[in-house]
């Protein structure tokens, strides 16, 4: 990888990294720029504040599906035909930092919540809140988990090939529990589309995952054939 490569990726990580510490900062800060960013995405009304963090939760919900499918297929090499693999793993991780983003959106929304709010402590340390703690938990937990698969990126050449690639199957781990967190923890979960949304997300990822698992036995049993292919 070429130090240009090298500097971009660290910007790319830099600046969802400064986005998260942003809205931490601000949170806990008396600034007037904490009064302008209210105004600016309407969180001084308990209307404007609901609706970002139920949008942001679902971007970022997707976003992480979205990265983990492709992550999938690019594992599976299903785009090998198509498009150039610089390109696949390129994708595969601005789509892992933009769930990220997203995902301290919503976080950083729920600090601004006048009508159930959480804090600090709530938002970053599993199982403590009042409101649905197991499900907001698992969120919690996700995020996590979703935040380490994704710094990995940056680090491969430092944890070694093998290391980097046990570390991403937490992405696994990851979307479950922020599925589990969506379904059970949303407002929206009980509305029809809703359920459609995580049923056949969950599906997709399923069916990837066993196609997956089958090609990395194909690899396994006749590793002559695989390299040809």
């Amino acid at each position: 990888m070429s130090a240009e490569m090298r500097w971009s990726n660290g910007n790319k990580l830099l600046a969802v990294l400064s986005a998260a510490a942003a809205v931490v900062v601000l949170s806990l800060a008396g600034s007037p720029l904490v009064g302008a960013l209210t105004t600016l995405l309407r969180l001084d009304s308990v209307e404007g504040t609901w609706y970002l963090i139920r949008a942001a939760g679902l971007v970022a919900y997707l976003l992480l599906w979205l990265s983990t499918v492709w992550g999938l297929a690019v594992a599976s090499k299903i785009f090998d035909p198509l498009l150039h693999r610089a390109f696949t793993f390129e994708t595969h991780e601005w789509l892992s930092l933009l769930a990220v983003g997203f995902t301290v959106l919503h976080v950083g929304a729920l600090l601004f919540d006048r009508y159930l709010p959480f804090s600090i402590s709530e938002v970053v340390v599993p199982f403590t809140g009042s409101y649905r703690p197991v499900w907001v938990g698992a969120g919690v937990i996700g995020m996590y988990l979703t935040l380490l698969v994704t710094v990995t990126f940056y680090l491969r050449r430092q944890i070694g090939q093998k290391t980097f690639r046990a570390i991403h199957l937490f992405s696994f781990a990851g979307y479950a529990s922020v599925t589990v967190h969506s379904l059970f923890s949303g407002t929206d979960s009980s509305l029809l589309s809703a359920k459609l949304i995580y049923a056949t997300s969950a599906l997709v990822v399923l069916g990837l995952t066993l196609w997956y698992v089958h090609t990395r036995r194909v690899a396994t049993h006749h590793p002559t054939a695989t390299a040809r292919t």
